[in-house]
């Protein structure tokens, strides 16, 4: 196995886990921000108040997205097993 190829399959595997997290990290920031903007702008700072909808709205985008984040990991996988004997030999 050449080092070229030992840098694409981390470059892929790189590539694959930000596509899977970039749903869930968008979702929680952008609710993050809305839920800061009304707590400013009502004063509320309970904590509880931020958590819940930030939960709800990943538990949301998990329900959404998880078909497609699932169906790119079993690709990955599937491509990275179909490619172990070019890899070995």
């Amino acid at each position: 196995m050449t080092p070229e190829t030992v840098m694409a399959l981390a470059q892929h595997a790189l590539t694959v886990t930000t596509m899977l997290a970039a749903p869930m990290l968008i979702a929680a920031l952008i609710a993050g921000l809305a839920v800061g903007m009304i707590q400013a702008a009502t004063q509320i700072n309970e904590m509880t108040l931020s958590f819940i909808p930030k939960l709800l709205v990943l538990v949301a985008t998990l329900f959404i997205a998880g078909p497609w984040m699932l169906k790119l990991l079993v690709s990955y996988t599937r491509q990275l097993f179909e490619s172990i004997p070019s890899l070995i030999g």
